[in-house]
């Protein structure tokens, strides 16, 4: 009888911790629901899935890079450079070719930060975590003395931007643009990360990256393959982030990386590397933006909506460690 309860208890505590971010999601609509009116209105959805955009570019390119077994604190410098640069050359080459220009930079930036891991022989995650947050430095500051330390107003651009309109105020249906690009995207890197034996490779490279080698798998190139998707996602984020205001500032990136970790790993991945999900991000994405579409809407204090981001975060590692013992 003992060994029984046991065993369900044990069976209750797995499902709960398994499930947990699908409950808190539940709980945390009908709750806000029922105290703030205005949640469940059509406004308010298309708020939602505009606030969607941004954070859900970048969390989605920082989960190949937990389950690679690494971490990546770059992404502020990436979003400022890119979004800076991008704005600023669509008068000189229109505005697809800026935007090109920029998921280009980005991307090189990701492969600069995997080939500097390489080269100096960075394979755990503490070293990546320094080497990564020296780069967001570095970008930042190029994006600073790119602009002399000004902020660039999208209305004083000559050119005209139609679709940064699109991306900005654009619906499909019931659903802004910018979602359902992230639909795209969401769908085309599910079918990589599951369906392609590269795809699969990170996995096996975030488990165990010594037997990884052994079995023949290029770690070295995986390192930079993460890194160069991360940068790219950073970049379309960074487009869509200033389709969505007037103003783009060199600092515009900020704390991307802190929220695209915490919704990662709410969403489910470990932070060991190995395991995860881009569609589990999805719903620590989702976590994320209703934690703080639902704050706002009930009046929460800025600095006590920090203190509890920080808590999730903390939570959610905990919970982590919990479910690998």
């Amino acid at each position: 009888m003992t060994k029984q309860l046991h065993l369900r208890r044990t069976q209750i505590t797995g499902f709960v911790m398994e499930y947990l971010v699908f409950v808190t999601i539940l709980v945390l609509v009908i709750v806000t629901a029922i105290v703030q009116p205005n949640f469940s209105t059509a406004q308010n959805f298309t708020n939602l899935m505009r606030q969607f955009g941004p954070l859900s570019f970048v969390a989605l390119g920082m989960t190949f890079i937990i389950i690679g077994g690494f971490i990546d604190l770059s992404v502020p410098g990436i979003i400022s450079l890119v979004a800076i640069i991008t704005l600023s050359l669509v008068d000189t080459i229109g505005e697809v070719g800026a935007m090109l220009v920029g998921l280009a930079l980005g991307a090189v930036m990701g492969c600069l930060n995997g080939v500097i891991l390489v080269v100096s022989g960075a394979s755990t995650q503490a070293k990546a975590l320094f080497i990564t947050f020296g780069m967001s430095q570095l970008y930042g500051a190029a994006a600073l003395l790119y602009t002399s330390g000004t902020s660039m107003n999208r209305t004083f651009i000559n050119h005209p931007m139609p679709v940064t309109s699109a991306l900005g105020q654009g619906m499909v249906g019931f659903l802004s643009l910018s979602f359902v690009v992230f639909l795209c995207f969401l769908f085309v890197l599910y079918i990589f990360q599951s369906r392609t034996a590269l795809g699969r490779s990170i996995n096996y490279t975030g488990g165990n990256i010594v037997a990884a080698e052994l079995s023949g798998i290029p770690t070295k190139r995986i390192m930079v393959l993460i890194y160069a998707i991360c940068g790219f996602m950073a970049a379309v984020s960074a487009i869509v982030l200033f389709s969505r205001v007037t103003v783009t500032t060199p600092t515009v990136g900020a704390n991307f990386e802190r929220d695209a970790i915490m919704a990662v790993v709410v969403g489910g991945t470990s932070l060991l590397g190995g395991k995860g999900s881009v569609l589990r991000t999805m719903m620590g994405v989702s976590l994320v933006v209703l934690m703080s579409n639902c704050m706002n809407l009930l009046g929460v204090q800025t600095h006590l909506q920090e203190v509890l981001r920080g808590l999730i975060l903390v939570t959610a590692i905990w919970l982590d460690h919990r479910r690998h013992r």
